[in-house]
């Protein structure tokens, strides 16, 4: 029976087997001196990294000379994001809020090992990532990875530890590689970073101007510069800083790199609002819309360019209708021309203009027709008209005042120094989301993405779920938060989201059936049936636990519907319970597994002998669940529930996606009950059977009980 990992996959090894897959022959052995002894000689597999070069090449390659960024440690850095790492998430229930219901998750812990843990649980299924990371500045703490210097050079320079004994320095300008270190520091944590974005994924980060250049360049190599998006302008200070340097500074950057710049779904616009909405001041039986010219007025686009856009219209002078074909009806031709005869394009291709002709009219401007498009508010799926985000935010309500002012309100004192405005972070998610998306935050500080994600599943009725991680730094002695009670960042963040959560929940509308009826029989369905009442609603499975959005074309009003069953009698705009304003506490801990689970060429067999188990002492079975959790890639934030069967205790992992029993001495009726169940991964202890045919027994009894997948049972029942 295999044993699971139960340590972070190996990235290298990983890389390493697709290059072989496609370029066998670049592939090669090298001595692992590690490894090796002066009586064994071990090997271990090697990139011929310049054959590879030259394989993927159509020229001969000759030297190294490339446009590239590089800085001292680079590589290293490199190699430290692909590292694997015995580590493990513990759960904290005792500091959880709604365990065993929310699907938010804060983590505890150095981020670096953390994404590490994370890779195959959430790989490519975190929509947005939002990161406000050390801005350099000289007086900034960052984290001092393994590879940035020799211990001893760490224990010297080392500034602060955290009580858990995690890694913490100050960046001075005064350090030899002031800029090189920080480079590394976030080139490791964006490599793992991206592996976690959704095909349409999209990352936001936020700097200042002491690593702004270096963090483009960064981020250009890591997400590619086809994938960059937009450096905004973010004004968070209007009165400007005044201890600044000849210019007192007003703004940061928020820098915007998306997954695949192609993902039309990556950036959503910005609902059109106010004299934006004006300008749609024609109705016809969909609805208000408004006139946009086909004709391209670029220019640069014409007949030469853009030759598959230039062909003549024909418009139907009775009717105002436009074709492609001239015809006895379709009498009036116009080219995209200019008035003083300039040729231009239209900006539709003609197999657009005629399978969506019902959208193209013509209108008549003195002797000339001019062609139009329809564009109309409210789309045929009920959405509103959008516009693209703006690169420079103003805002009042983005500025660092209101983050402090979000802060003060909720614990009565200013706790963190310098915390962004809930707002701000609102409105990226609000276009960098949807309302199912998980949102990760790696640099959490005070947990204002927890709070920004909350407040917008309560506006627009959606069920983001968030992932915080933050290293446990301590707080000064001699500030307010400490005075407050908090000793660390984490214990800040935690309480900000408790308190942020109870205090949207509490603003939610309740609205009475009665006072709602009248509003759902004006709503409609894209299929035109009109919804009344709540007994139609729940007949026709529209009403359910989760809730429904509608969209009342008239006054765009979003409304969520959602019943409730301590009290049928009410409609809520949201059910206050249907808000998840809870979170899972994990924190980063060492692997729950003994050194001779790693090792057992250190040890002897008299070692051997009195080692019990091959499991920590201090583990409970709640460690071991998502230990087994992380190794397998499952996401850590399902239900589950234990029970007791025939004296042992057994986990079910949402409903089956695994099922785990870490006691000794399991006996075969609880291996049946499992295995009648059909689970898709089952977990047992090691020490768990006396014998090796027991072990093979467990074997035996899957594949009775699930002959229709007898060939992967070795694969799906593991031990740890």
């Amino acid at each position: 029976m295999d044993k699971l990992r139960m340590e972070s996959p190996d990235l290298t090894a990983q890389n390493i087997d697709r290059i072989a897959a496609l370029f066998p022959n670049c592939v090669t052995e090298m001595l692992d001196e590690e490894r090796s002894t002066p009586e064994k000689k071990v090997y271990k597999r090697a990139v011929n990294f310049e054959l590879l070069k030259q394989m993927l090449s159509p020229d001969v390659v000759d030297g190294d000379e490339a446009y590239e960024f590089t800085w001292v440690g680079k590589k290293a850095a490199i190699v430290e994001a692909n590292k694997p790492i015995r580590k493990t998430l513990r759960p904290c229930v005792a500091e959880s809020k709604d365990w065993d219901t929310t699907e938010n998750l804060y983590i505890e812990g150095d981020n670096l090992e953390v994404l590490k843990l994370l890779q195959e649980s959430y790989l490519g299924k975190v929509k947005m990532i939002y990161i406000d990371p050390p801005y350099n500045t000289g007086n900034d703490f960052i984290y001092a990875d393994d590879f940035m210097r020799s211990q001893e050079e760490e224990n010297e320079q080392m500034g602060m530890y955290d009580e858990d004994e995690n890694r913490l320095f100050k960046n001075t300008d005064t350090n030899g590689r002031f800029h090189s270190d920080w480079c590394s520091m976030i080139y490791s944590r964006l490599m793992l970073a991206r592996n976690l974005l959704t095909e349409d994924g999209v990352i936001f980060i936020s700097i200042d101007d002491n690593e702004a250049f270096n963090l483009k360049e960064i981020c250009d190599e890591v997400f590619g510069s086809g994938n960059f998006v937009a450096q905004l302008a973010v004004q968070l200070n209007p009165r400007g800083r005044n201890l600044d340097r000849y210019v007192a500074k007003t703004h940061e950057s928020v820098l915007i790199y998306v997954r695949d710049y192609l993902n039309t779904a990556s950036i959503l616009g910005i609902e059109k609002e106010g004299k934006m909405v004006d300008e749609y001041n024609k109705t016809d039986e969909r609805g208000a819309y408004r006139l946009i010219g086909l004709r391209n007025r670029n220019q640069a686009f014409n007949p030469v360019t853009r030759p598959n856009l230039y062909y003549p219209l024909y418009v139907n002078p009775c009717t105002r209708a436009v074709s492609t074909v001239k015809t006895d009806s379709f009498t009036d031709e116009v080219f995209p021309d200019t008035p003083d005869g300039i040729k231009t394009c239209w900006t539709w291709m003609k197999k657009k203009v005629e399978s969506e002709n019902n959208l193209i009219t013509a209108e008549r401007t003195g002797s000339e027709w001019r062609i139009y498009r329809k564009d109309y508010l409210i789309s045929e799926d009920g959405t509103t008209a959008t516009t693209l985000v703006k690169s420079l935010w103003t805002e009042k309500t983005i500025n660092n005042d209101y983050g402090k002012k979000a802060i003060k309100e909720l614990f009565g004192a200013n706790v963190m120094s310098f915390p962004k405005p809930p707002e701000l972070i609102k409105r990226m998610a609000s276009i960098g989301s949807h309302q199912d998306s998980i949102v990760l935050d790696f640099f959490s500080g005070s947990a204002t993405t927890a709070h920004a994600v909350m407040q917008l599943n309560a506006e627009d009725g959606g069920h983001r779920r968030f992932i915080m991680v933050q290293l446990p730094e301590k707080c000064d002695e001699s500030s307010e938060s400490y005075k407050a009670g908090y000793k660390n960042i984490c214990e800040i963040g935690k309480e900000r989201i408790r308190r942020a959560g109870d205090k949207i929940k509490s603003e939610i509308d309740v609205v009475h059936k009665d006072d709602y009826a009248a509003l759902v029989q004006s709503q409609q369905s894209n299929d035109q049936k009109v919804m009344t009442g709540f007994d139609s609603l729940k007949s026709s499975g529209v009403l359910t636990e989760k809730g429904y959005t509608y969209k009342d074309k008239d006054t765009k009003d979003i409304s969520r519907i959602t019943y409730s069953a301590e009290d049928p009698n009410d409609f809520y705009r949201f059910h206050p319970n249907a808000l998840d304003i809870g979170f899972r506490v994990l924190k980063l801990d060492d692997t729950n597994m003994k050194d001779v689970y790693y090792a057992p060429d250190d040890y002897d067999q008299g070692m051997l002998a009195g080692l019990e188990s091959n499991i920590k002492d201090d583990r409970t079975d709640l460690d071991l669940l998502f230990g087994c959790l992380i190794d397998w890639g499952l996401p850590l934030s399902l239900p589950y529930k234990s029970e007791q069967i025939d004296g042992c205790t057994v986990h079910t992992y949402n409903d089956g996606d695994l099922i785990a029993c870490f006691d000794t001495n399991i006996p075969e009726s609880v291996v049946k009950e499992i295995a009648q169940r059909k689970p898709l991964r089952a977990v047992f202890r090691d020490s768990g059977f006396a014998s090796s045919p027991e072990k093979i027994n467990v074997f035996e009894i899957f594949k009775l009980y699930m002959p229709e997948d007898a060939g992967d049972i070795t694969k799906r029942v593991r031990v740890i």
